[in-house]
């Protein structure tokens, strides 16, 4: 429904200046959810629950142990079938550790942005921080049976 007074605003609408609204939010968060009923942009929550740090971050420590390991299973005659990283692993382990984590930090940051969003149209994204969490748990146990570490 409009509204049928004079428009008061000035300037530019402030919400489709996202970064800018990322950036504030990040340093006085005040939104929780929404306001309005249907608002499901990306600038309409500035406050995120700090869970979704600690799963970030365990997701991030998850990262590196799998980066490690794989290096050491490399080391052993394995090899890598991520298409992306498979050129990385026989190079400088460096490089492959900091693009393996870079990547992951850069989906965590967009994946806790998202979480309060709904994705496929009702699953909430909060719940693929979870699955990514529990498809690493799982990766390293893989690793670790095929490292035989007891």
């Amino acid at each position: 429904m409009a509204y049928p007074g004079p428009e008061r605003r000035l300037g530019t609408e402030r919400r489709s200046e996202v970064v800018r609204a990322l950036l504030h939010g990040s340093l006085r968060p005040r939104r929780q959810g929404p306001r309005r009923a249907g608002e499901h942009q990306l600038g309409a929550v500035d406050w995120h629950h700090p869970w979704w740090l600690a799963l970030a971050i365990l997701i991030l420590l998850l990262s590196c142990v799998d980066a490690a390991l794989t290096l050491l299973l490399i080391g052993r005659g394995a090899s890598e079938i991520n298409p992306l990283l498979a050129p990385l692993v026989h190079g400088s382990p460096v490089a492959f550790v900091l693009v393996k984590v870079g990547l992951t930090g850069v989906g965590l940051v967009c994946l806790t942005l998202l979480a309060r969003l709904k994705v496929f149209g009702r699953l909430p994204a909060q719940l693929l921080l979870y699955a990514v969490l529990l498809g690493y748990v799982v990766l390293i146990v893989y690793e670790l049976k095929l490292l035989d570490v007891r």
